[in-house]
């Protein structure tokens, strides 16, 4: 389902601002939420490469700040 180029995706996120691809036929699955594009595979990883730059979970992020 996930490698199928022919598919539409939209991209996701949790509450720790970890990003996923996400079927954009379906719901989101619990506890993660729709945000920016929705697009082919490629569209959307290429996004999550520009706005995911910093991969710690919120959680650590908050506590090492």
């Amino acid at each position: 389902m996930f490698d199928d180029e022919q598919r539409e995706f939209r991209v996701v996120v949790n509450d720790e601002e970890q990003y996923s691809i996400w079927p954009a036929d379906r719901d989101a699955p619990p506890g993660w939420r729709a945000t920016g594009p929705a697009g082919t595979r490629q569209e959307c990883l290429d996004h999550i490469d520009e706005v995911w730059t910093d991969l710690r979970p919120l959680s650590l992020r908050r506590g090492t700040a």
